[in-house]
Formats: structure tokens, sequence, C-alpha cells
């Protein structure tokens, strides 16, 4: 599937890796691009049509809670998004109501067998790159980063507690990495509750460079050293270092990371 797709439409120079981390036993982050989720892209008129599809997501609810979350909610996200008849951006914000749904329908499902996994719970972040145009949604604190002529900024804003607070002033941006209730978020896929995403648009062309990740990475990698590595490295090299600088700062959570260049980069 793979390499038809590559043959019809023109593949991005992207590379994806996920770690367990050092501290915790499993990984509850999954990740998705339209090679690996090939099963859900379908024909690749739709890659034409609709772009190519990057996300992650993170996990929650404990070990089993976590692993089906962020594997139902990627796999719902992919099947809805490239069987959508609509343009990129609803299309988008249909595909992460499908994830939502995918993930309370689990739960429900998980509670019927006796095996109760309510908690269980995700964040997401999904970036579109069609054409010259970026769309990106996410519902949590996983974060999708822009790398412009150099310069890094974060495209998304964290629905979290200590996001909120530094919003709101209480607390510096510089003391919201090490704030104790930093792990705490707002919005999740699975809450049934509050679980609409923030959109974005950007331009995709020129010198760019696209970083979708979860916590285990931005949480513990300054803004500034990230911006290094995507600025020195082609995109496999660049997750690769990523994840180990995260693991070099302790690894106290599953890392998760996809890098996307855009042609002109």
């Amino acid at each position: 599937m793979s390499e038809t797709v590559g043959a019809a439409v023109p593949r991005p120079a992207f590379a994806s890796l996920t770690d367990v981390g050092r501290v915790r036993p499993h990984n509850e982050d999954f990740l998705g691009n339209p090679v690996s989720m090939a099963a859900f892209v379908g024909d690749r008129g739709r890659l034409s049509r609709l772009g190519w599809l990057f996300a992650v997501a993170d996990g929650m609810g404990g070990h089993a809670g976590g692993e089906v979350a962020s594997r139902v909610a990627m796999e719902a996200l992919f099947s809805s998004y490239y069987a959508s008849g609509e343009s990129p951006r609803p299309a988008l914000e249909g595909a992460v109501a499908a994830a939502n749904a995918a993930v309370c329908r689990a739960a429900d499902a998980s509670a019927e067998t006796g095996m109760p996994l309510t908690r269980m719970g995700t964040t997401l972040v999904a970036a579109v790159v069609v054409g010259s145009d970026l769309y990106v949604a996410n519902v949590g604190d996983s974060r999708a980063y822009l790398l412009v002529e150099g310069v890094l900024r974060q495209i998304t804003q964290d629905h979290s507690f200590v996001a909120e607070e530094v919003r709101l002033g209480i607390i510096r941006a510089d003391e919201a990495r090490h704030a104790p209730l930093r792990n705490v978020v707002t919005r999740a896929l699975g809450a049934r509750e509050s679980s609409a995403p923030d959109i974005f648009e950007a331009s995709w062309d020129g010198n760019r460079v696209l970083l979708v990740c979860t916590d285990g990475l931005h949480g513990v990698v300054e803004d500034r050293a990230i911006g290094s590595v995507l600025s020195e490295e082609p995109p496999e090299r660049a997750v690769r270092r990523l994840i180990d600088a995260a693991n070099a700062a302790g690894g106290p959570d599953n890392i998760s990371a996809i890098v996307v260049r855009a042609p002109g980069a």
C-alpha cells in the first residue's frame, strides 16, 4: 500500500518514533501516519485529496486503559478522516469527534465484560499537510510545533491545569515545567465532556519543519534544544536525537515524536 501511495502522491520527508522511556513499564503512546495506518487510508485518491495526516496520542487510565484508548482513537481518527467527503478542516474536526466517540464506546464495552476501563482517555494532536496548507487539531497536552526559518513556535495550546495557570498569570512559563499538577489535563478524548478540539491553520511552504509530540518529549526537553535538533537534522536523525534527549533527561514518561519537513526545508 505504502509503495503504491508513494508512487501516486508525493510523500513528504518524515519520520516517527516512540519509546517507553526510562520509568514507565509500558508504552501507552500511539502514533500514526498514512504509511503505518495504510489499512485505514483507503485508495490513493483519498490521500491525494485530503493530504498526509500525522498524529500522536498519549493514553491515560493505567496500562490497559491507556494503551486501548490511544490505539482506538488513532484507528478511528484515520478511518474517519480518509472516509470523509469534506474538505480537510471539517474532515479533521469530524475525525477527532469520531475518535472521541470510539474511546467512549471502548470504555462502555469494557464495563460490559466485567473488566471496566472507564477511566481511560487519551490526548491527541493531529496535523494534516495538504498542498501549501497545514491544519492542526489538538485535545490535551500533546503538542504541535512549527520551525520556520530556524525559529521554533508552538502551534497548539495545552489543555492542562498548569497551562491555564500560566495563561492567567498565576505562575510563570518557566515554573510550569516543574509544577506539581503539570500532568493534569483539562480536556481529553473519552471524557465525554470538554473533548472538542482546537483547530489551527498555517502555511506549509518554504523552510518549514513540523513536529508533533507527546509531553514525554516537550515536558523534559526545552524548546530551544528541540529547535536546534530540528534545524540541524533530517527527520530520521531528528526523531532519534529528540527521543535520546528526553531519555537523557530521565525519560520519566513515554516519548513519541513525528518530524515532517516541507519540500523547501
